[in-house]
């Protein structure tokens, strides 16, 4: 039940940051063009955006964290396995494991020292330049987003080390299409052409 809230929490936070950063992002291009429109940039003047730059920076760095650990999730995460695709057997299931706690301790490490960073910030009266939010709210995404990553190297690890195969990514799949459909729908195609 953890696995499935943390999963659609994950998914959530992600495509939420994306659109809204997206949004921002178009609302301020499209305010800096009707600025140099005449009658309509008396208008615009009047507004100041100059916040828009730094709210999508902080977006995006919030949506790289928890990005990342979406990605140890479902295999999709960076990875180099020029070696282990080299070995077999116990060998490559030991550097398999090996890795992934690695993984687990570094993003430990990162969490916890990023809490203790986080927590001497906010007795701070640091804001950032310009949406003047206190600067702890912008780096909790390093514990939060570095202890998600952790459990979710853990995670694949203890599936792992149980007989589970490790997440890997298809790039040739479609979420909302099914195998079936897509043969269904290739045949049905096919004969149309015909």
């Amino acid at each position: 039940m953890i696995n499935r809230f943390l999963n659609q929490l994950e998914e959530w936070l992600i495509a939420f940051l994306i659109g809204a950063a997206t949004l921002v992002i178009f609302f301020a291009v499209a305010h800096r063009f009707l600025s140099g429109v005449p009658y309509i940039q008396d208008y615009t003047v009047r507004l100041n955006v100059s916040w828009a730059q730094e709210l999508c920076i902080f977006m995006f760095v919030w949506m790289a964290k928890f990005g990342a650990a979406y990605g140890v999730r479902t295999g999709i995460h960076v990875g180099v396995d020029v070696i282990i695709r080299k070995l077999s057997g116990k060998p490559q299931r030991m550097l398999v494991l090996f890795g992934l706690l690695s993984g687990a301790l570094f993003t430990g490490t990162v969490a916890t020292l990023g809490g203790n960073f986080v927590w001497h910030m906010a007795h701070t009266d640091q804001v950032s330049a310009d949406l003047e939010v206190p600067m702890w709210w912008v780096y909790l995404c390093i514990p939060l987003g570095s202890s998600l990553m952790c459990y979710r190297f853990l995670q694949v690890a203890w599936a792992f080390g149980h007989g589970a195969e490790l997440p890997h990514h298809d790039h040739g799949h479609v979420d909302g299409i099914d195998d079936i459909d897509a043969d269904s729908l290739l045949a049905t195609t096919k004969g149309a052409r015909a």
